[in-house]
């Protein structure tokens, strides 16, 4: 199989199978996005959707957060991964976003990634999943299942030579979607310790699948 072809069985299947993914972590405007996607950074979407509630609820926007203190943000996350780092983000985004731009999350990627907190991964989430902008954020699940498919060469060793390997070949349409594909199937399906080969039903283009002795 060609590359330009399993990227075509890729595309075909989930496209048929997952229309419309969507994140699964729970927001309601481009504000709680952002702010969800910086607490989610190692640590799943279950135990953010779990946390965001009660830190929206006494935090709404960007004005509020930006005027609260280490303290009582750190109360309200400290479950989450690195607590302490996230604090000071949350509260530093909000201020640039109050004073750098007039209260309202930026679109432009270049700008999200100028807020504290947020990367590249993060920027990226949150162009696609608000813009549908062809952004392709690389996680855990991501630079894993891309490689065992045989989207990405095995020799492509960091997120962002994944990332230029993928939207190279995926259809700029695609792109948004292909995100969530691959992280969820990584997330239900292709786990990292103990894949559920015999249960996928992407095994005819899956690379790994080619290459196990016993199946």
């Amino acid at each position: 199989m060609t590359k330009k072809e399993r990227y075509q069985a890729f595309v075909t299947y989930f496209s048929e199978a997952f229309p419309e993914p969507q994140t699964e972590l729970n927001y309601s405007n481009p504000f709680e996005l952002v702010v969800a996607v910086v607490l989610s950074a190692q640590c799943t979407d279950v135990r953010i959707n779990k946390v965001t509630p009660a830190l929206f609820e006494a935090f709404p926007t960007p004005e509020a957060m930006s005027q609260a203190t280490f303290d009582e943000i750190f109360a309200l996350i400290r479950s989450v991964s690195y607590p302490n780092n996230k604090s000071k983000h949350l509260i530093g985004l909000s201020k640039m976003i109050m004073e750098e731009y007039g209260g309202e999350v930026p679109e432009a990627h270049a700008d999200l990634n100028r807020l504290p907190g947020v990367g590249r991964k993060t920027a990226n989430v949150v162009v696609s999943v608000l813009y549908n902008q062809p952004a392709m954020a690389v996680d855990t699940h991501v630079f894993r299942v891309s490689k065992r498919l045989g989207l990405v060469t095995q020799t492509a060793k960091t997120p962002l030579e994944v990332e230029k390997q993928l939207v190279k070949h995926i259809p700029d349409e695609y792109i948004h979607k292909a995100h969530h594909w691959l992280i969820l199937h990584g997330r239900y399906v292709c786990l990292a310790r103990k894949p559920k080969c015999t249960e996928c039903k992407i095994t005819h283009f899956c690379r790994y699948w080619d290459k196990l002795e016993v199946k």
